[in-house]
């Protein structure tokens, strides 16, 4: 829970250190100017600093002040996306490379990958193959970065998916 500030005629100062919506310094004014000013522009007087002599105070929505202030402490806290990398049947060596450079670049973000393989018509038959194609495709990946499965390959009505993140 974040301490509110000061606002208004709460503030206990002769003189504060002002500074205006726009982000200008206004110097050091005392308490009863930079509350008419405030007023002036139908805005509050909030003291941002309690820790210097005079108090910094600015003129602001009270409101919006607030909501930035619980924005700042929500913070870095990003949820992790799934980005999804889709491999085929017949897929090459070097186009397995180029996903996997693709993939590591997501992980390194952050994000969590879904590997998934469509099989089509007589694909489904011969899914032995299309596992070694992904077994290989996660190989590829385990000597460029660290990984962990977040589960076991699944197999689906059209096809295999898995998901993975950075160790």
């Amino acid at each position: 829970m974040i301490k509110k500030p000061l606002v208004n005629n709460q503030i206990r100062a002769g003189q504060v250190r002002l500074v205006d919506e726009t982000g200008k310094q206004l110097g050091v004014v005392s308490f009863s100017d930079a509350i008419k000013k405030a007023h002036e522009r139908n805005l509050d007087l909030i003291q941002v600093t309690e820790k210097v002599e005079p108090p910094v105070c600015k003129i602001m929505d009270y409101g919006k002040y607030l909501y930035h202030l619980q924005k700042k402490e929500r913070g870095g806290k990003k949820s992790s996306e799934t980005k999804g990398i889709r491999l085929s049947f017949n897929i090459s060596p070097h186009d397995l490379e180029t996903r996997a450079i693709q993939t590591e670049g997501f992980l390194k973000k952050g994000n969590r990958v879904r590997i998934e393989m469509i099989l089509r018509g007589r694909e489904k038959g011969h899914s032995d193959f299309a596992k070694e194609k992904i077994k290989l495709f996660i190989n590829i990946l385990e000597k460029r970065i660290p990984i962990k499965a977040e589960g076991e390959l699944r197999k689906e009505p059209r096809g295999f998916t898995m998901v993975i993140t950075k160790a």
